[in-house]
């Protein structure tokens, strides 16, 4: 089994009713390639955007194929400016836009999520109440 990422729980202002930021999911470990990058989370921080976390991942797999923003951006239908700002955590990406990130780079959308949480995991702690595993 993979390993558990948990999200901190957020008060709802008013509401007096504790609700997960975030659901925590499993990983397969393996055969994410080494170089992943990995989000630090200094003390007292928040943890990382899921914006970031996936312009994180989608830069970290352009460079990796040594490909440019317009080659990148002309396959997957969207505009180099665009394909920017998602890799800088600047805009929250569709599901759509998302697939067709990474459709261009030639990733699969578990791929790509199963990425993503392996570099939010090093920024993760364990679960002091429920956690809800992804089967």
């Amino acid at each position: 089994m993979g390993d558990v990422i948990a999200f901190p729980l957020h008060r709802v202002a008013g509401a007096g009713a504790t609700l997960p930021a975030q659901q925590a999911i499993s990983t397969e470990p393996g055969a994410a390639p080494a170089n992943l990058p990995r989000l630090s989370q200094p003390a007292g921080k928040p943890a990382p955007l899921w914006r970031e976390v996936t312009g994180t991942v989608l830069r970290a797999e352009r460079q990796r194929q040594q490909r440019t923003l317009a080659q990148v951006a002309g396959r997957a239908g969207m505009s180099v400016q665009y394909l920017s700002e998602l890799e800088r955590g600047r805009k929250e990406a569709s599901s759509e836009m998302l697939a067709a990130a990474c459709g261009a780079l030639g990733l699969s959308i578990g791929e790509f999520a199963r990425q993503c949480a392996q570099s939010i995991s090093s920024v993760s702690v364990r679960p002091s109440g429920p956690v809800l595993l992804a089967a």
